[in-house]
């Protein structure tokens, strides 16, 4: 059994003093989160993220960006930076591979997916930005607990109050296409999301198999929904795939349609499996990078199959600064073209990161769960040339902890804040939220339910990462068996078709340790 290791903290490091002149909007989080407008409150003894031009790396002067989450962090080290991500992907994907009979590929596995594929209740600013909500409970372990850190961004406006979007869709027909719940489901979602769509949005189909083809030009829907539901009619499964081909037509196409403001995006369905023509990633990766940077043309991917090249898909997302959703079943379809494509149209923050201080004070030892390829150096947390993520309306965005108290220890244990971009000024701010020690006295499976929810997320999927085994890498892991009863439990409680969805996908699980 792999043993876990935590980011250690060493209690000799000295306070921080405030960053003044802070840019601060929005709102302060959940009435849990003690959120102030300032990422030091001079009346404790809070510890900030690094002021404005002090650097924190290793002893030998490198960052903290590569490895995973359960890599020991450089010492001295007790901040935690990342960018923030509201892909799914992976916990679609997981579930399909697990009601197809077989265990997920470790790999494929990244537990903040999971957590950020549930509802939450977090606060919401009246604008652009982020609410920020710090909680946690105490697990069963020896002075181990569990710190949520919840940002959320304003609710969905309606579809009249939303940009136009200019929406540029490349499909894939290959071959492995036919497959049923892939271009079927496809083919019926764009069906779908055309009929909702405003007569002032504009959609192109791109389509690839062994070379792309451009099936319709960037039209507008106003007088032209007939035309655009014939092209999506038209598309059959054919041969090989050729994704470079597509990903370069779907990008030139998205370019020669570009509106000005509007949201310009392109959407890739695909089981990312590419298997002709120009297969380096590389290659594929630079031109989407380079369209963003030029053009300011986001990426959503949309992943389908049983087969499913997981690791490009991620990747082509976060070139392209969007995100990842995976689509098994009519329901998923529908969540994603119906509700999450139109709802990322608008973007309410740009650049996005976070960065959580703990306080050596009070606090061992941590760990972030998940966001292992989402690390920022934390010198570079306030370094707007670097990239974050893009963040729409009514969204929000989790991460856990697994957090060591120091016995006997009291008082402020974190501070969390989360720093980006105005999408139209490209204005930097910041929020932040407080968790006091006091804060954690309740027990984890009597804290709120959906802070349980979320807790089963992660532990799920840490036993995945941990090929099945009992116990996971992380502190005081329940047992599938376990999981299982809290989640039917919270199923019951929460009324939430979704946690159903998550206890069927641990009994699922559960079946390969009998």
């Amino acid at each position: 059994m792999e043993q876990y290791r935590i980011r250690r903290v060493r209690a000799a490091l000295l306070a921080l003093t405030a960053a003044g002149g802070l840019l601060l909007t929005g709102c302060g989080g959940g009435d849990d989160s003690g959120a102030s407008d300032n990422a030091y409150d001079g009346g404790r003894k809070g510890y900030a993220p690094a002021p404005d031009g002090e650097q924190h790396s290793s002893p030998d002067g490198s960052d903290s960006t590569d490895g995973d989450s359960r890599e020991v962090a450089p010492d001295p080290d007790y901040l935690s930076t990342f960018a923030l991500d509201v892909d799914t992907a992976s916990y679609g994907y997981a579930r399909r591979t697990l009601a197809d009979g077989r265990l997920p590929d470790p790999d494929t596995v990244r537990p903040e997916e999971f957590v950020n594929s549930f509802r939450q209740d977090y606060d919401r600013p009246d604008g652009n930005g982020f609410t920020v909500t710090v909680d946690g409970a105490r697990t069963d372990g020896d002075d181990w607990y569990l710190v949520r850190v919840g940002l959320a961004t304003r609710a969905a406006e309606s579809a009249d109050e939303r940009p136009s979007a200019a929406l540029t869709f490349v499909i894939d027909v290959s071959g492995s296409m036919a497959e049923p719940g892939r271009l079927d489901l496809a083919k019926d979602s764009l069906d779908t999301m055309t009929n909702q769509l405003r007569d002032d949005d504009s959609v192109a189909i791109v389509t690839f198999s062994d070379e792309a083809e451009r099936v319709l030009p960037m039209t507008r829907l106003d007088g032209h929904r007939d035309d655009i539901h014939d092209a999506i009619d038209s598309l059959e499964p054919q041969e090989s795939t050729n994704l470079g081909a597509g990903v370069e037509t779907g990008y030139e196409t998205a370019e020669k349609g570009l509106r000005e403001g509007a949201t310009n995006r392109v959407v890739l369905i695909s089981d990312a499996l590419a298997n002709t023509g120009d297969t380096d990633s590389a290659t594929i990766l630079e031109h989407i990078a380079s369209e963003r940077r030029e053009h300011g043309i986001t990426l959503f991917g949309v992943g389908v199959g049983s087969d499913y090249g997981d690791e490009l898909m991620e990747e082509l997302a976060d070139k392209g600064d969007g995100h990842t959703a995976y689509v098994s079943d009519e329901d998923d379809a529908r969540e994603v073209f119906v509700d999450q494509l139109p709802r990322n149209i608008d973007l309410t923050a740009r650049d996005a990161k976070a960065q959580v201080a703990f306080d050596p004070e009070t606090v061992k030892e941590f760990r972030l769960i998940g966001y292992d390829n989402r690390q920022v150096a934390d010198e570079d947390f306030r370094d707007d040339s670097v990239d974050g993520g893009e963040i729409g309306p009514g969204h929000t965005v989790t991460a856990l902890y697994a957090v060591r108290h120091k016995p006997g220890a009291d008082g402020h244990l974190a501070t969390a804040s989360v720093r980006w971009l105005d999408p139209a000024s490209r204005t930097p701010h910041e929020e932040s939220g407080q968790l006091e020690s006091e804060d954690l006295d309740t027990d984890l499976w009597d804290a709120q339910p959906r802070l349980q929810v979320d807790a089963v997320a992660a532990y799920f999927a840490d036993n995945l990462r941990s090929y099945g085994a009992e116990y996971g890498p992380l502190p005081d892991t329940p047992t599938l068996d376990e999981l299982s009863e809290r989640a039917h439990d919270l199923a019951r409680t929460t009324d939430d078709a979704d946690v159903t969805r998550l206890a069927e996908a641990i009994d699922q699980a559960k079946k390969h340790g009998d």
